[in-house]
């Protein structure tokens, strides 16, 4: 696999203060092999020690494989790429991205530079609320698509949480002249423990965010407004269901 993690942010030792690492991101940008094309970035953010880097590795392996049928390869080769392991301890500071750009073909026939994003997980024992609320803003306003990673299921915290980290992002880009600031938001509800009665995949998702999302009277006003903020604030937004990888 060409390529690895490449960190653009990284957190100042002695002041705490994020800084972004410039050299990297133009080593990166300024390659003339994507230097004129457009970019997708894909960033996956959520709370911490629940499988982003993990998560991201597969993509690495599939968008690696050129999107063969085949990109899992053997199930028991190692997963190389973004760093992860087992434990309570956080993985990931800052913001990495994957130091060679994936260029694939659009039906257009315009060719897109892809860059994978991973990011510091939320809440975590190391980290204040400010670090946590600096990086979710971040990676959503430079994100094509962030991938919002959620565990078991969606719940009325996870967005109250995304109101918040989205309302510093909208502060940010408060002269940007569009109706919707941010791009794609992907719900990724992993470990779905009941398919029972809203199936895997992306149809079940669509129908699980759909209901969720909806806005009716018994609903506290504050639960009325984060819905239709959220709406407001993606141009698209959808959600997948995705099983238990199994121990």
């Amino acid at each position: 696999m060409d390529g690895h993690p490449l960190p653009i942010m990284i957190q100042n030792e002695e002041t705490g203060n994020f800084e972004l690492d410039s050299e990297a991101l133009e080593e990166v940008l300024l390659n003339p092999r994507v230097a004129d094309k457009s970019v997708c970035v894909l960033a996956v953010a959520g709370a911490f020690r629940k499988g982003k880097s993990f998560l991201l590795d597969f993509m690495l392996r599939y968008m690696s494989s050129q999107q063969s049928e085949q990109w899992l390869g053997d199930i028991h080769q190692p997963l190389k790429g973004f760093k992860w392991s087992q434990g309570p301890e956080r993985e990931t500071t800052g913001v990495l991205i994957w130091s060679k750009p994936f260029v694939i073909k659009k039906q257009s026939g315009e060719e897109v530079a892809v860059i994978l994003m991973d990011t510091q997980g939320t809440f975590d024992l190391q980290s204040s609320m400010k670090d946590s609320t600096m990086v979710f803003a971040l990676a959503t306003m430079v994100s094509s698509v962030l991938v919002y990673n959620i565990i078991n299921n969606i719940q009325e915290d996870d967005l109250m949480n995304l109101q918040l980290f989205t309302s510093y992002g909208k502060l940010a880009l408060e002269d940007c002249d569009t109706t919707s600031p941010f791009q794609k938001l992907h719900f990724l509800v992993r470990d779905w423990s009941y398919p029972f009665v809203v199936p895997y995949g992306h149809q079940g998702g669509q129908k699980l965010l759909d209901q969720i999302l909806m806005v009716t009277e018994k609903q506290h006003p504050a639960h009325q407004e984060v819905r239709r903020d959220l709406r407001k604030c993606f141009r698209d937004i959808n959600c997948y269901l995705m099983p238990h990888p199994g121990f």
